[in-house]
This record gives C-alpha cells, sequence and structure tokens, in this order.
C-alpha cells in the first residue's frame, strides 16, 4: 500500500461511487481525507465509514457548480488543516443524445459542472498549494475525453476539455511543485449503473452488452479507480504529470 500519511486530501462527488471509494483509499493510505459533495446525507455517510476503520474525515458541502462555494471549501480545508496535499476532481454529471438531442442549457449544465466546476475549486486552491511546496490535481475524465462516444456528444466534449485543461494544468505549474493528471475510466459499475441496468427489461443482458465493450469483458470497479487515485497521489508517481490515463478495461485499444 502507498503511504500517504501526513497528507490531505479533498475529493468532490465523495458521496457515492468513484468518489466515495477514492475518499475511503485515499484514508485507508493514511489522508486526512475531506469529503466534498452536494449530498450531505451520503457525504456524512462515508465520514463515518471511514472513521469506524480508524481512518480521518470531515465532510465539506460542495455544489462545484457554484465558485462561492468552490472558494469556501478550499478555505475550509486551508482553515482546519492548513494545506492541501491532493485534490481530486471527481464530480460530474452526463448527458445522453446527439447535437440534435442537445440543448444549449444541456451543453451549459455539463460544462458548469465538469470544467467550470473544476476549473473554479482548482484556481482556488492551487494558491495555497503552490505556496506550501506542492501538490497533486487528479482529474476525473473519462474514456470519452479520449475517444467519441455514440450519442454522448456533450459528455464528450466536456470531458475532452478536461483533458486539455489537466495537460495546461501541468506544464504551466509543473515547477512550482504541482503535478496534475487526469484519469480515463471506461464503464465502472458504480451503484448509478447498477440502477440504470436494473431499470431494463433484461438487466443480464444489458450488463453483458455493456460490459463487452471492454476487452477484459467487464466493468470496472470503483475500487480500481479509487486505487489508481492513491498511487498517483503518492510519492512513487512523482514523475507522472500532464497524462491522460486510460483505466477502461481495454476499451479504447480497438478505437
Amino acid at each position: 500500500m502507498f503511504d500517504l500519511t501526513g497528507k490531505t486530501a479533498l475529493v468532490t462527488g465523495a458521496a457515492s461511487g468513484i468518489g466515495e471509494a477514492a475518499a475511503i483509499a485515499l484514508a485507508e493510505s493514511g489522508a486526512v481525507v475531506y469529503v466534498a459533495d452536494i449530498d450531505a446525507e451520503n457525504g456524512e455517510r462515508v465520514v463515518n465509514a471511514i472513521s469506524s476503520h480508524g481512518g480521518e474525515a470531515a465532510f465539506v458541502p460542495l455544489d462545484v457548480s457554484e465558485p462561492r462555494q468552490c472558494q469556501a471549501a478550499a478555505d475550509a480545508v486551508q482553515e482546519r488543516s492548513g494545506k492541501l496535499d491532493v485534490l481530486v476532481n471527481n464530480a460530474g454529471i452526463g448527458h445522453v443524445g446527439t447535437i440534435l438531442e442537445t440543448t444549449s442549457e444541456d451543453l451549459e449544465r455539463l460544462f458548469r459542472v465538469n470544467v467550470r466546476g473544476m476549473f473554479d475549486l482548482t484556481k482556488a486552491v492551487l494558491p495555497g498549494m503552490i505556496e506550501s511546496g506542492g501538490g497533486v490535481i487528479i482529474n476525473l475524465a473519462s474514456i470519452g475525453g479520449i475517444v467519441a462516444i455514440k450519442d454522448r456528444l456533450a459528455y464528450c466534449t466536456t470531458k475532452f476539455a478536461v483533458v486539455g485543461f489537466t495537460k495546461c494544468l501541468a506544464l504551466d505549474h509543473a515547477l512550482q511543485g504541482i503535478r496534475a493528471n487526469a484519469l480515463c475510466p471506461g464503464r465502472v459499475e458504480t451503484s448509478f449503473v447498477k440502477k440504470m441496468i436494473a431499470a431494463y427489461p433484461e438487466p443480464q443482458i444489458a450488463y453483458a452488452e455493456m460490459a463487452s465493450t471492454q476487452a477484459l469483458g467487464r466493468m470496472g470497479t470503483p475500487e480500481e479507480i479509487g486505487a489508481c487515485i492513491v498511487y498517483l497521489s503518492s510519492d512513487e508517481a512523482a514523475f507522472i504529470t500532464g497524462t491522460a490515463l486510460e483505466i477502461d478495461g481495454g476499451f479504447s485499444v480497438g478505437k
């Protein structure tokens, strides 16, 4: 296990799914974790789960689409811990549709969360990171930020933006001790995906069809993404920055 003892991490969208798995994995590796989410009930549940296993965590209410809340979250972490070593920009939303099935309001809604929220929170924490000697920023993109996915025009547009943002951030601030990387997961079996599959007339067939798009023949797990986040947060990944890491079970191999 990678040792993150003494480090402080902030994870957005941490009340469920990949964000929850990341928060738990970071805490298990020794980091103090701030669980940030719009969902206070489940955010507190994650905090309690971490605490019950001997970890240290606190809930931070955060709607990343609100710039003032991004600054307030950054200020709260700075006030409580005096520093932030790891920022995981995980919060995100999706939309299904071609351009003809996507309104400008749909696109704006996704940009406000997936891109602008990441921008605002990163900008809020970055000066403190630089002042304290550096830090790690991990942005959750998607395999849809590397290759096109059918009927996901707005989603892919925002996730391609996440990858570009990450690369520019890494280049601009490398000599100030900042490492920035994007994670690009394929299909991951989160609680949201499970509920979506359960709604299909034949859930087993739907699952098999979704799983078959990955070369490994299965979906990923939130814990597998969380483990990768821990690695990128650790000193063992000190020479990795500006990457868009495909963690997709081979989805993109033949693309």
